[in-house]
C-alpha cells in the first residue's frame, strides 16, 4: 500500500462504523474493493457486503480502492472526508514537502552564491567570447536556481495551507496530523530563509516608492526628443515610457540595471543610424535616471517604524483549479512574494493568514493593492482570528449535514460546509433541494446558497441532483432511451392534424424529457440532464434557478439540454381561445383557457416601455443561455387577446413552460372543439361536404371531457365549455336537416 493511501491508523472520528459496501472475492481476508470496476477485483464470482468501515476494514483495502476508491456517494458527509483524505487530498499533502527532493536538491551555499551573483549588477556587453559567454551562463544558472527555491516554496506553502484546511475541518485529525504538519512547516520556513536570500529589501521599498508616484511632467519641449514628431507625438511617447518604467519597478524587487533596457522602447521606431537617435537614446536614459533617483529619494524618507499587518491571501478557487492555477501564491505577483519571504513573522496557513512586519510605504501599498484583505495585527494576547469574517473553530464535516441521515436529523449548513464541498468536489452538483423556516422547500443553485449564508439565512440541505432515488431515476431513463440514429432525423414530425392522437406532443413533458436526455453528451450526462430536469420541473419561478457567474465569467446555470426540457422550443396556438370575430378566417372560439391559464411563459424583454423585440430564453438572438432573473414571467392568460408584443419573428418571443398530461390534454381538445366549430361556420368554403355524423360523434365525445383524475369537472370555465359544445351540436343538428345545406 502507497505512503499516502488510506491506513488504519488515520481517525475517523463520526464516522467509525459507518456501514458502506464492499465488494471481494470469496474468502474471509479477501480484499475489499469500493467498485466491481476495480482493476484488481480479479474473479467473475464477487461478493457484495455491506461492511463497517473501521480500522480491520480499512486494513482489508486493496491499495488502489484505498488511494482513489469511492466508498460512497460523493456529496455525502462521508463521501467529501474521504475525498478530502485520498487522491491528493490530505494524506498525499502531508507526506508531500517534507524534505528536499532527492532528484531536485540544493544547498545553502549554492544559495548564497547564486544571491550574491544576482545582487551584483549585470554589465550589458555584446562580447561573444569565451569568458563572457560563460559569465552569462553562470549568471542564467542562477536565476534558474532562484526560480526553483520560490516555486519549491510557493508549492510547500499550498501544500500546507491544504493539509492545515483540511484538518482544521475535521477536528479528531489535529492532534494525529501534528507531527507531520510541524514537519511541513519546518521545511517551509527553511525554504522561505533560502528564498529571502534573493530578495533586495530596499529593492522592495524603492519598489513600493514607485507605486506611490504621481504622474511626472514630461520634458516634452526637450530638444533630444524632436525626432519623435510633434509636440503631441512626444507628449505620448513620453507617457508609454513612462508607464511601461513604472510597470517594471513596481513589479518586483530588481536592480535598476535591469530596466535599462526600457529606454529603447522609446526609439523601436527608428533605425539606430539615424539622425537625433543617440541624443534620444541619452535623454530617455536620463529621464528614467531621474525617476530611479525620485523613487530612491522616497523610499529613503520612509523614517517610520515598521508595522506588524496582517494579511489574508486570496482563497484557492475550485472554477481555477479546472485550469491548473491554484489561485493562491501563484497568483500574486512577485513584489508581493518578495514581502512575503522577507518580513514573515508568523502565519496560520490554513487560514490563509500571514503576520508581516513591514516599512510604514510597504504597509500602504498592500492595502491600496485590494487583492488580500490587511488589517493591522492584533495585539499581543489577542486572536486575529476572532476578527469579523473569520473563526477558530470553522463548521465541521460531520454526519447530518448533506444527504446520509434521515431528514429529521439533519443539521443547519453553512458557508464553510459548502467551501469544503468545493474544495473535496469542484464538479459537485450545483442545485439542491433545501428547507428554512423563511422558504419552505426550495431547489435552488449553490451560489444562491452561499449568498443566503452570507446575509444570516438559516435552512438544511434535503438533497442535492446525485441524492434523487436511483430506484425512481433509472427506470425513467430507461422509458425515455438513447438518443436514436441521427439517420433520418430524431424528432418526431410535427403534426398538423388536430385529431391525431399526437397532436401538440412537441409541447408536453415526455418530448421535454426526450429533449434534455437526447441533446446529452453521453450516457452519464443523459441520467444526470433527466436528475436536473426532474428537479427543475417542481420550481415555482424558474428564475430563481439563476445562479449568477462563476470568477471565469461562466454563467451557473442549467445545461441548455435542460432548459429544453423544462421550456417549450415551439409556440402554443392560442387561437381556439381567442374571441370571435367578424373575420372568420382568423378568429377565435372564444373557449376558455381553463387548465391552460396559469401556464407560465417567460421572455427576454417583453415590456413594451423598452425599445427591442422580445425573445425567448432558448432564442439565439438571447444566446441561448435559459431563463434569468432579470427576464419577464407571463402566463397564457397574459397573452390572449394581445397583439401589441413586439415579438421576435425566430423564435416567437417566448418559452412556455411544458404542459402537463391534464394541460395537454385539454390544449387537444380545445383544439378539436374549435375545429369542429371552424366546420359548421356556414360562410366558410367546403361547409356542404361535412360529415354532420362524425362532427357529432366528436361533440359527444368532447361534451364528456375533463381533466384527468376529475370526474366531476364544474368550475367557471367548465360551464362556458358545456355551452359552446351545447351550441355546435345543435348547430350541428340544424345542419343534419333535410335542406339545411
Amino acid at each position: 500500500m502507497r505512503d499516502y493511501a488510506l491506513t488504519a491508523d488515520v481517525p475517523l472520528g463520526p464516522f467509525e462504523g459507518t456501514v458502506v459496501t464492499a465488494y471481494s472475492a470469496k474468502g474471509k481476508n479477501a480484499k475489499l474493493h469500493a467498485s466491481t470496476s476495480c482493476t484488481q477485483l480479479r474473479t467473475s464470482d464477487v461478493v457484495t457486503a455491506r461492511v463497517p468501515l473501521d480500522a480491520a476494514m480499512v486494513k482489508r483495502m486493496c491499495a488502489r480502492c484505498a488511494e482513489w476508491g469511492s466508498w460512497t456517494r460523493p456529496t455525502t458527509a462521508l463521501g467529501i472526508f474521504l475525498e478530502s483524505l485520498g487522491g491528493l487530498g490530505l494524506l498525499y499533502q502531508l507526506r508531500s514537502y517534507t524534505a528536499p527532493d532527492e532528484d531536485d536538491r540544493w544547498d545553502g551555499e549554492e544559495v548564497k552564491a547564486a544571491a550574491d551573483l544576482l545582487r551584483s549588477p549585470s554589465e550589458d556587453t555584446d562580447e561573444d567570447g569565451e569568458e563572457a559567454l560563460d559569465e552569462r551562463g553562470i549568471r542564467e544558472d542562477a536565476e534558474r536556481l532562484r526560480d526553483r527555491v520560490l516555486s519549491t516554496w510557493r508549492g510547500a506553502a499550498k501544500s500546507l495551507h491544504q493539509a492545515q484546511a483540511a484538518a482544521t475541518r475535521f477536528p479528531w485529525l489535529e492532534e494525529w496530523a501534528k507531527p507531520k504538519l510541524a514537519l511541513k512547516e519546518w521545511y517551509l520556513e527553511t525554504l522561505r530563509t533560502q528564498a529571502a536570500q534573493f530578495v533586495d529589501r530596499d529593492g522592495l521599498l524603492a519598489a513600493a516608492a514607485v507605486a506611490g508616484m504621481d504622474d511626472p511632467e514630461l520634458p516634452v519641449s526637450d530638444h533630444a526628443f524632436t525626432m519623435l514628431g510633434k509636440s503631441q507625438e512626444i507628449t505620448g511617447e513620453l507617457r508609454k515610457l513612462w508607464h511601461k518604467w513604472r510597470s517594471k519597478a513596481e513589479y518586483g524587487w530588481g536592480d535598476p540595471s535591469e530596466r535599462s533596457y526600457i529606454a529603447y522602447t522609446l526609439l523601436h521606431r527608428f533605425r539606430s543610424n539615424r539622425k537625433g537617435y543617440d541624443q534620444a537614446l541619452a535623454g530617455a536614459q536620463a529621464l528614467i535616471e531621474s525617476w530611479e533617483e525620485q523613487a530612491r529619494a522616497a523610499a529613503a524618507e520612509n523614517s517610520a517604524p515598521a508595522r506588524l499587518v496582517t494579511v489574508r491571501l486570496p482563497e484557492i478557487r475550485d472554477e481555477s483549479t479546472r485550469r491548473g492555477d491554484d489561485g493562491f501564491l501563484d497568483a500574486l505577483d512577485p513584489w508581493t512574494v518578495g514581502v512575503l519571504v522577507t518580513c514573515l513573522t508568523d502565519a496560520d496557513w490554513g487560514h490563509r493568514t500571514v503576520t508581516l512586519r513591514v516599512p510604514a510605504l510597504i504597509a500602504d501599498r498592500l492595502t491600496a493593492d485590494g487583492g488580500m484583505a490587511v488589517a493591522e495585527a492584533p495585539a499581543e494576547g489577542e486572536d486575529w482570528l476572532t476578527a469579523p469574517g473569520t473563526s477558530r473553530q470553522p463548521s465541521c464535516i460531520q454526519p447530518g449535514i448533506f444527504d446520509d441521515t434521515p431528514v429529521f436529523d439533519r443539521r443547519p449548513v453553512t458557508g464553510e460546509h459548502l467551501r469544503a464541498l468545493h474544495t473535496a468536489l469542484p464538479h459537485a452538483d450545483q442545485f439542491y433541494i433545501v428547507f428554512s423556516p423563511s422558504g419552505g422547500v426550495e431547489t435552488l443553485p449553490l451560489a444562491v446558497v452561499e449568498t443566503r449564508l452570507a446575509q444570516g439565512w438559516q435552512g438544511a440541505i434535503v438533497a442535492g441532483v446525485s441524492d434523487l432515488p436511483a430506484s425512481v431515476i433509472e427506470p425513467w431513463v430507461t422509458e425515455v432511451g438513447p438518443r436514436p440514429p441521427s439517420e433520418g432525423g430524431i424528432w418526431p414530425q410535427y403534426i398538423h392534424d388536430v385529431q391525431d392522437a399526437r397532436f401538440g406532443e412537441e409541447l408536453g413533458l415526455a418530448a421535454g424529457a426526450r429533449s434534455a436526455a437526447w441533446l446529452a453528451y453521453d450516457d452519464r450526462d443523459r441520467e444526470r440532464n433527466l436528475r436536473l430536469l426532474a428537479m427543475a420541473r417542481g420550481v415555482p419561478d424558474l428564475r430563481t434557478l439563476d445562479g449568477g457567474r462563476d470568477h471565469n465569467g461562466h454563467a451557473r446555470t442549467l445545461p441548455y439540454a435542460v432548459w429544453r426540457g423544462v421550456l417549450t422550443d415551439r409556440q402554443l396556438d392560442l387561437e381556439p381561445f381567442e374571441r370571435p370575430t367578424e373575420d372568420r378566417w382568423s378568429g377565435g372560439s372564444g373557449i376558455p383557457l381553463g387548465v391552460l391559464a396559469d401556464v407560465q411563459a417567460y421572455a427576454v424583454n417583453a415590456d413594451l416601455r423598452y425599445e427591442g423585440k422580445g425573445h425567448s430564453p432558448l432564442c439565439r438572438h438571447s444566446r441561448e443561455r435559459g431563463v434569468v432573473d432579470g427576464d419577464d414571467l407571463l402566463t397564457v392568460s397574459d397573452l390572449v387577446g394581445r397583439d401589441d408584443f413586439d415579438w421576435c419573428s425566430r423564435c416567437g418571443g417566448y418559452a412556455a413552460r411544458r404542459l402537463t398530461d391534464t394541460q395537454l390534454s385539454y390544449y387537444r381538445a380545445a383544439h378539436r372543439l374549435h375545429d369542429i366549430a371552424q366546420q359548421l361556420d356556414t360562410g366558410r368554403r367546403g361547409y356542404d361536404r361535412i360529415d354532420v355524423d362524425v362532427l357529432s360523434s366528436r361533440l359527444s365525445e368532447l361534451a364528456d371531457w375533463h381533466p384527468i383524475g376529475e370526474e366531476n369537472w364544474y368550475t367557471h370555465g367548465s360551464r362556458r365549455w358545456r355551452r359552446i359544445v351545447h351550441d355546435l351540436q345543435s348547430k350541428a343538428e340544424e345542419a343534419h336537416r333535410p335542406g339545411a345545406q
